[in-house]
């Protein structure tokens, strides 16, 4: 898929992409925020209807990714469309909910911006063609990934199992490796962390990572091929100790707690 236009100026087409992404942004925000609690709910649900079945068919308020509207956590104000601008409400509110004056975490303009970079590069580099187009998607769904591992531990099989479906079919066009690579590339991503997992859990009793580990793995060898694993293994380690170190010397991270590890997965190349 090529856009004419957008081909003979790149620098058109990174703009575009930067500006549409910072909309996806906005949209990842809410993402990261409200599916752990999606998932939590459903969890309580589940656990009390298995104790009472008189609650079975009671039926929780909607909550979802589009329910209910966005609110300011500390006064339940409302936030107009004007207030949700990429960006721009942000700096135009300078930080705080128009109506209470409360602080608007820096997280979501943070997040924002980084998705806008994020695809702002791998046009760049790409184009917007089929791996183009294709690496913004991954790099939105790491980001997504990336922050709730950072807030909750967890890589929810919601995001990293239809990244690693993706990937296969993208690669049975062969947009980044041939089928045969990507499909050993998942099996062995997927049975490396495992097995480092048992042998960890064996030698120590504890569980050195989780299972979202081994699937977010496989889905980036179902991506990129086998032969790219060892260095996502490697880069992955090398960034996930300079995370571990920067945790712990802001004070917010114990030496003996677990360190998330989906900001050191790499790619192929108010509350919300």
């Amino acid at each position: 898929m090529h856009f004419e236009f957008l081909a003979d100026t790149p620098i058109a087409a990174v703009a575009l992409a930067f500006v549409f992404s910072l909309l996806v942004g906005s949209f990842l925000n809410v993402v990261i925020y409200r599916l752990p609690l999606m998932m939590e709910r459903e969890w309580q649900l589940m656990a009390s209807q298995a104790q009472d079945s008189a609650t079975a068919d009671e039926e929780p308020p909607p909550f979802n990714l589009a329910v209910p509207a966005s609110r300011c956590p500390h006064c339940e104000h409302r936030i107009r469309w004007y207030e949700n601008i990429p960006l721009i409400s942000y700096l135009a509110l300078r930080g705080r909910c128009s109506n209470c004056s409360a602080s608007i975490p820096l997280r979501y303009p943070v997040v924002e911006l980084l998705t806008g970079l994020a695809s702002a590069l791998v046009v760049w580099q790409f184009g917007l063609n089929e791996q183009g187009l294709s690496l913004m998607l991954l790099s939105w769904a790491l980001l997504a990934l990336t922050f709730i591992d950072l807030d909750h531990q967890l890589l929810p099989d919601r995001i990293t199992l239809p990244l690693l479906w993706l990937g296969l079919i993208l690669n049975s066009f062969e947009v980044f490796t041939s089928l045969q690579s990507a499909l050993w590339g998942a099996v062995i991503g997927y049975l490396s962390f495992w097995s480092i997992y048992w042998v960890f859990k064996l030698l120590t009793g504890k569980e050195g990572m989780g299972y979202g580990d081994f699937k977010l793995l496989a889905a980036l060898g179902a991506w990129c091929g086998a032969l790219q694993l060892p260095l996502i293994i490697l880069l992955s380690s090398f960034v996930g100790v300079i995370l571990a170190l920067i945790l712990m010397l802001l004070r917010r991270h114990q030496a003996a707690n677990p360190c998330p590890s989906a900001p050191t997965s790499p790619s192929p190349a108010g509350s919300p």
